[in-house]
C-alpha cells in the first residue's frame, strides 16, 4: 500500500530530477517529460529528430541524474545480436556468459533504423520481455530497465524502418525538434564557456526509480476516463463508426490496444509529475500525440495530400466527446 509520505518523498525526488536535467539540457521539456512518463511507466521512448539536437546527451544527462547505470548501442547495418545482447565466452573454467550492452538501467539504441530487422529484434524482444536468451540460458535485464531509441526523419537511404508490430512496442514516441534562438544562444555559451557541459550529479537510485514506478502505479484512474481513452483510440480506425471523416478517409491502420495503455500510463505519470493526487482529462489529452502519432498507419492518400498522423490524431480527438 502507498503512503502519503511515499507520494510526497518520490515527487520530491523527481522535483529535483528534472532540475538537474534542466542545467544540463537546454530546452527539449517535452522531451525530457515523455523520457520521464516512460521510465515511471516502465516503457520505451522512441525518440526521433535530425543529428546535432542533444538527444544523446538528453539521455546521458537523465541516466546520470537518476543514478543509474547506462549505455549506448550505435546501430549500423553491421551490428549483430551478439553485440548487443552478449554471448558466452570460454574462460579456464568453461564457458561464462558476457553481458552485452542492453544490460544496463538506460539504454541508447542510437539510429535504431540503421541497424537489420535480425538485430533490431533481438533489441526489442529485450525490451518487451525484460530478458535476453542466449544459447539456452535466460539472462534477466537490470530493473528498472528503459530503452530510448533514436532514429532522424530526414535521411533514410541505407535504413531499415521498424515494422509497424515494432514500433508499436514503444511506448511513446517523442519529437525532437529545433531550439529557437534564445534556446540556440544558451547551447553555445554553455558549451563554449570554461569547461563546457558537465553532467549533473546523481539525485536518485535504483531503488527510489522503483518506490516512484510503483507510486504511479496506484494512481486512481476513474472509469469514465478509461472509457474516454478507449473511445479516442476507436476514433483512429476508419472503419469505426466514431471516426472523422479525415481518419477514414487518409488511415490504413488506426492504432492498437496498446495505444489505450500508453494514453492512461502517460496520464499517470504526467499526473504525478504536475503534483496532482489523480488522474485528470487534461493528462490524457496532453498523452495523446506521444502515445498514438506512431501507432496509426496512413495511407498513400495521406502521403500524397501531405497529412500527418499527428494532424490525424488530433482530428480523431476532435471526434470524441470529452467525458
Amino acid at each position: 500500500m502507498i503512503t502519503e509520505r511515499d507520494l510526497i518523498e518520490a515527487r520530491e525526488a523527481f522535483r529535483l530530477l528534472r532540475e538537474r536535467i534542466a542545467g544540463v539540457i537546454v530546452g527539449q521539456e517535452e522531451a525530457v517529460e515523455i523520457a520521464l512518463w516512460a521510465l515511471l511507466a516502465r516503457g520505451h521512448v522512441l525518440l526521433e529528430g535530425v543529428p546535432g539536437l542533444g538527444k544523446t546527451l538528453l539521455v546521458r544527462a537523465l541516466a546520470r541524474a537518476l543514478g543509474l547505470s547506462f549505455s549506448r548501442i550505435q546501430f549500423t547495418p553491421d551490428l549483430m545480436p551478439a553485440d548487443i545482447l552478449g554471448t558466452n565466452v570460454f574462460s579456464g573454467d568453461g564457458f561464462r556468459f558476457l553481458p552485452g550492452p542492453v544490460f544496463a538501467h538506460v539504454v541508447l539504441a542510437d539510429e535504431v533504423n540503421r541497424a537489420t530487422p535480425k538485430t533490431q529484434s533481438a533489441l526489442l524482444e529485450a525490451m518487451q520481455e525484460g530478458q535476453a536468451t542466449i544459447g539456452t540460458e535466460t539472462h534477466p535485464l537490470p530493473n528498472p530497465f528503459t530503452v530510448l531509441a533514436t532514429q532522424n526523419p530526414i535521411e533514410m537511404e541505407g535504413t531499415y524502418p521498424l515494422p509497424e508490430a515494432q514500433v508499436d512496442r514503444f511506448l511513446f514516441k517523442a519529437e525532437v525538434g529545433f531550439p529557437n534562438e534564445g534556446e540556440l544562444v544558451e547551447i553555445v555559451r554553455r558549451n563554449t564557456e570554461g569547461a563546457g557541459i558537465r553532467l549533473p550529479e546523481p539525485v536518485l537510485s535504483a531503488d527510489a526509480v522503483r518506490r516512484a514506478q510503483a507510486v504511479v502505479a496506484e494512481y486512481p484512474v476513474p472509469r469514465p476516463l478509461l472509457e474516454y481513452a478507449a473511445a479516442l483510440v476507436l476514433a483512429t480506425h476508419p472503419e469505426s463508426p466514431t471516426a472523422p471523416e479525415a481518419v477514414r478517409r487518409y488511415v490504413q491502420y488506426g492504432a492498437s490496444p496498446r495505444g489505450s495503455l500508453a494514453l492512461i500510463l502517460g496520464a499517470k505519470g504526467r499526473a504525478f509529475l504536475a503534483g496532482q493526487h489523480h488522474v485528470g482529462v487534461e493528462d490524457i489529452q496532453a498523452a495523446l500525440r506521444p502515445a498514438l502519432v506512431h501507432r496509426i498507419i496512413p495511407n498513400f492518400r495521406a502521403d500524397a495530400d501531405g497529412v500527418a498522423a499527428g494532424q490525424l490524431v488530433d482530428e480523431a480527438a476532435r471526434a470524441v466527446r470529452r467525458p
